[in-house]
């Protein structure tokens, strides 16, 4: 696929052009850290077991409550507990009361998820990317210095990755 320059990703990158960013991450998962981060998530899930999974359309039906509205809440759960008469006896105050307190100790534990969460994408895509970028300098390098060298299969190989795919058309419809 050409770009706005009308260049290939992988001229684009070329060994002229790419210069090996700065590498922002140099570390290594073992197996047994992978395993042990893997079995704490675990922990949590089986400790937090009330969690539950929603379809896009019951998240989108929902009414939802952000910052915005926890004071409401908050202020309306007091209300109706100083004034629990005027409540039809439908309601339940008590199943309410859980609801704002589970809410509320979820708040940390939301906040501190989402910032590992942040941490996690921003990591798997730099070390992606640091890797994709060796890896283009690695083809450059190959097929510059790889004729008679015995890597003519290697690089063919490698150049896969940016072969460009045929469109087909269809033949155009006979007017009528």
């Amino acid at each position: 696929m050409l770009d706005e320059f009308g260049q290939t990703e992988a001229r684009k990158y070329s060994r002229e052009n790419l210069l090996m960013p700065a590498n922002q991450i140099s570390a290594t998962l073992t197996q047994a850290d992978r395993d042990a981060a893997l079995a704490a998530i675990t922990t949590v899930k089986e400790n937090l077991s009330f969690l539950i999974d929603l379809t896009a359309e019951e998240r989108k039906a929902l009414p939802k409550m952000g910052d915005k509205s926890r004071a409401f809440v908050i202020k309306a759960l007091e209300v109706a507990t100083q004034n629990p008469d005027f409540l039809p006896r439908s309601f339940n105050l008590e199943e309410m009361r859980k609801d704002v307190q589970l809410f509320e100790a979820l708040y940390a534990i939301v906040v501190a998820v989402t910032q590992l969460q942040e941490l996690l994408n921003d990591t798997y895509m730099t070390v992606g990317s640091e890797a994709y970028s060796a890896a283009l300098q690695v083809y450059n390098y190959a097929k510059a210095s790889g004729q008679g060298a015995g890597l003519e299969a290697v690089v063919d190989e490698l150049g896969q990755r940016f072969a460009r795919k045929t469109k087909k058309t269809n033949p155009p419809s006979p007017s009528v």
